[in-house]
């Protein structure tokens, strides 16, 4: 499995419709605010077409596009090419000039994969979303054990907790700690 490194944004016009792609990078499968950005970006825009991959949630749209000619199309190119927490949203302008069911697929596939080709992939492995729960005398050994890996919550109280995504060897590290798995994910793999 891979992921893109960074967001990015490409455009592209066919037959007069443009077609302006973003690459999200995505660590939850709630895309709301991301998508109503973008609405908000383009509002005169005629369709707001996306697909997204995170962890094993698939899920597109076609945004009102003939059935199974943007949102399918792009999620196929986010399948084929092995990416997971990616989000892709294609804006099109309507230019005009139709362009039937298959000029559309590709329309749509294009659109995606020439984005693609501008940025870097990084590699994920499996990993954890786990809660960890520690005495205040604990926690420099927790930090140096958590190092590199990405913490995404703390809260202070009768004692420390943190929510932290790490992999099977962070895992193994924290198993005299009272750990929780909350969620099995895909994580980068030099993020830890």
């Amino acid at each position: 499995m891979k992921t893109i490194k960074n967001n990015n944004t490409k455009e592209i016009i066919i037959k007069n419709s443009k077609f302006i792609n973003y690459l999200i990078k995505i660590d939850s499968p709630d895309i709301k605010e991301l998508l109503d950005d973008i609405k908000t970006t383009h509002p005169k825009a005629t369709h707001h077409c996306y697909a997204y991959i995170y962890n094993d949630i698939k899920h597109s749209s076609d945004d009102g596009e003939p059935t199974g000619t943007a949102g399918s199309p792009m999620l196929n190119v986010l399948e084929k090419n092995n990416l997971s927490n990616v989000l892709a949203v294609t804006v099109r302008y309507f230019g005009g000039i139709k362009l039937g069911a298959g000029g559309l697929i590709r329309a749509y596939t294009e659109s995606i994969t020439e984005n693609l080709k501008e940025i870097e992939l990084i590699e994920l492995e499996k990993g954890f979303k786990v809660e960890i729960s520690f005495n205040y005398s604990d926690e420099k050994q927790i930090n140096y054990i958590l190092n590199n890996s990405k913490v995404i919550d703390k809260s202070y109280d009768n004692d420390i907790k943190y929510i932290v995504l790490i992999n099977e060897e962070i895992k193994d590290k924290l198993r005299n700690y009272n750990t929780k798995v909350l969620e099995d994910i895909y994580i980068e793999k030099d993020s830890n």
